[in-house]
């Protein structure tokens, strides 16, 4: 027993700090959730297989708002426990469990790029160096993927287990994911609700991250655009008067940098404005330079 509890430890160990705090997270939901539920049961109606797995099963179809209508509260003391679960577990959902997601697909993306070069045998700075220039495409990539298996799983488990037509289990794998949950099609088995428990969390959790990933990837290509336009554009001498930030008549290195920043919109204006007040604070002797005299002087004062 010691042994095996060891083990789990050492387990935990190696797993990230943001993903441990995932799992805490989501352990806690459920044991208080699943407690809840089970005490209440019998204020629950609907079609029931097993006490302990119908209320871990009714505690993730309501924190992923999925919803199905096969079992639903039916006394004001279940109603308002399902409405305070409801919201925690959009919170869960949003603040925790999507970082743990990301920190999953990121993990395949350099098990991706890896293997893709594989046979050129490059070294690990090459590889942190593909994965910044398209990270947000390597995880559009790792995601689908993923969410194309659990979609394909879903089905086959659903046709073959609960004996849906290849329809009825796509139809009912699609208005799942999506949270829809009409509930003329769910999970009515044994085993299908131990499998709905973990495919739910995983699948809904993957199509969010999915339209997040996509969205981000949108943004950046669009980011991209305007960089390569920014930097191929010619500069005129309206250009030049607003880069002049100093008003000496010239644009220097520095002043042509933050000029071309602000038109990319990697700063604002505003920034700027917060950098050079900094500056002039720092800038004890008003030199227009900052030594390690302004600096003592500036901390002493």
């Amino acid at each position: 027993m010691t042994n095996h509890f060891s083990r789990y430890e050492s387990i935990l160990d190696k797993l990230h700090p943001s993903f441990r705090k995932v799992i805490l997270y989501l352990v806690i939901y459920l044991t208080i959730g699943t407690t809840c539920f089970y005490f209440v049961q019998n204020q629950i109606q609907g079609k029931k297989v097993n006490g302990v797995l119908d209320s871990v099963y009714f505690c993730v179809v309501t924190m992923t708002t999925v919803g199905y209508g096969d079992l639903v509260p039916n006394s004001a003391t279940a109603k308002l426990l399902a409405s305070f679960f409801v919201f925690s577990g959009m919170a869960l959902v949003g603040m925790v469990l999507s970082k743990g997601a990301d920190y999953l697909v990121e993990k395949q993306e350099t098990l991706l790029i890896k293997a893709l070069h594989m046979r050129d045998k490059v070294g690990p700075s090459v590889i942190l160096e593909e994965i910044e220039t398209n990270k947000v495409r390597y995880k559009c990539f790792v995601i689908t993927a993923t969410l194309v298996v659990l979609i394909v799983v879903g089905t086959v488990f659903l046709a073959e287990v609960e004996k849906l037509s290849t329809i009825d289990a796509f139809y009912c794998v699609c208005s799942t994911i999506t949270t829809l949950g009409y509930g003329d099609k769910s999970f009515s088995t044994k085993a299908g609700r131990i499998f709905a428990i973990f495919w739910i969390l995983t699948s809904t959790l993957c199509l969010a991250q999915f339209f997040l990933y996509v969205a981000e990837f949108n943004t950046e290509r669009k980011q991209k655009e305007l960089v390569q336009w920014v930097l191929s554009r010619k500069m005129t001498n309206v250009d030049l008067e607003v880069a002049d930030l100093d008003n000496d008549r010239v644009v220097g290195a520095a002043e042509f940098v933050v000029y071309k920043l602000k038109e990319m919109g990697k700063i604002s204006q505003d920034d700027v404005s917060l950098l050079l007040d900094e500056f002039e604070c720092l800038d004890v002797d008003q030199s227009g330079t900052l030594s390690t005299t302004d600096l003592s002087l500036a901390q002493s004062s």
